[in-house]
């Protein structure tokens, strides 16, 4: 894909510079890029278009991720993308085996006048089936088969048969092309409104008089507040600063605007605050597939501080967040660290910066990382704009938006 390189190498520079940040922003881009590529992507003639059109994808994806491992969302994205493809692959191969048995079946009179040739038993149709819809595997490799004359008949009895298959190749090709383009459509659109179907929750969440606690800030959970504010409810949102970026003040200056009482408190203030508070909302960078949460730094001292009090801690996250990896796969980067001038003024600390121990080691260290991770026992809830049971979210919603088979090669 000669046209599409600058456009990858592109995105790819943005995300090692840091330029493209945010779950959101990321699998937008992300799903974007690699409906281009789709596009983009000359089908050649071999036998498995979609196999060729799934490597190009992976090929690109692997770049995209390898670019910013901590942006999970890229790697979630791509996997759908595959999954796409072999969804629509698997829905054009139903259509046509189902469209076989059909022209097999139908047409009586043709069948009497080639009393010789071999039928088309259905046990036979059933085992092309199984073989064209499940996932190449060992045993699919093993099983001996019989192929039934009547398939090679039947195509070769109709006149002109490798015009018509030549050119039926080609509408196929076209129509997997064209369906996987409008799948990703459909799913930078689920991206895009992924806040809706979780702020509709909120009035069934969150009742009269009651008190939120939240860190940082969030637009999912920014939304999600709206969307209870809108419904009349009247509460009372503790928002912690979410140092040292701060974006607590900016969380807590847009809830102002919407009418929403609200108090700014240090996140060291969570612990001497919780008691008070009926729950906790709060985001999340990424969702794992044991469950686990991995959040602004500081969460998961808001999550100890909860179950401590034995108050609910609520997840609010768009489905593009679910992460089928676990945190303890190698491939899996659960944190990096930011520059230290956000925690100290290097003016202010230079004179430090020149006492070393005797092996040469600075006095000084600074660590400023920008996640936590939170296991799945201190969430009590998740809220996605799926209706995938997110509290089972292990191998059964990993099946459901991701094909492991494709996605994880």
């Amino acid at each position: 894909m000669p046209d599409m390189q600058p456009l990858v190498s592109d995105f790819v520079l943005k995300l090692k510079r840091r330029k493209v940040e945010g779950s959101h922003a990321v699998a937008r881009q992300t799903a974007e890029l690699l409906r281009s590529v789709v596009s983009q992507h000359r089908m050649g003639s071999s036998a498995n278009q979609a196999a060729a059109l799934a490597d190009a994808v992976r090929a690109v994806g692997e770049q995209l991720i390898a670019a910013n491992p901590i942006e999970l969302a890229v790697g979630n994205i791509v996997r759908r993308v595959l999954h796409i493809i072999k969804e629509e692959d698997i829905s054009a191969t139903a259509v046509g085996i189902e469209g076989l048995s059909v022209a097999v079946d139908s047409d009586d009179e043709y069948d009497s006048e080639h009393d010789d040739r071999p039928a088309l038993s259905a046990a036979v149709l059933a085992a092309h089936a199984r073989n064209a819809l499940r996932a190449p595997s060992l045993q699919t490799l093993l099983e001996d088969i019989p192929v039934s004359p009547a398939i090679s008949l039947t195509a070769s009895s109709t006149g002109d048969s490798d015009g018509k298959s030549k050119s039926g190749d080609k509408s196929s090709t076209r129509k997997l092309k064209h369906d996987v383009i409008a799948a990703i459509g459909d799913l930078i659109d689920e991206i895009d409104s992924c806040y809706e179907p979780i702020s509709e929750q909120a009035v069934e969440l969150i009742h009269q008089n009651e008190v939120i606690l939240t860190l940082g800030r969030s637009r999912t959970v920014k939304e999600f507040l709206y969307a209870a504010k809108e419904k009349k409810r009247s509460f009372r949102v503790f928002v912690a600063e979410g140092a040292p970026r701060y974006q607590g003040h900016v969380l807590a200056k847009e809830l102002v605007e919407k009418g929403v009482q609200t108090t700014v408190i240090t996140d060291s203030a969570v612990f001497a605050m919780i008691s008070r508070v009926n729950m906790v909302i709060v985001g999340a960078h990424a969702i794992m597939a044991n469950g686990g949460v991995i959040a602004p730094v500081g969460m998961n001292m808001v999550a100890l501080a909860a179950q401590r009090h034995a108050v609910p801690f609520v997840v609010v996250a768009g489905s593009h967040k679910l992460c089928p990896l676990y945190p303890h796969n190698p491939e899996v980067l659960l944190n990096e660290l930011k520059s230290p001038s956000d925690l100290l003024d290097f003016g202010e600390f230079s004179d430090c910066m020149n006492f070393s121990t005797q092996d040469g080691s600075p006095l000084l260290n600074v660590v400023n990382p920008t996640f936590d991770y939170v296991p799945p026992k201190l969430v009590s809830l998740f809220i996605t704009d799926t209706p995938i049971d997110v509290a089972l979210f292990g191998e059964i919603a990993c099946w459901f938006n991701y094909c492991r088979a494709v996605g994880n090669q």
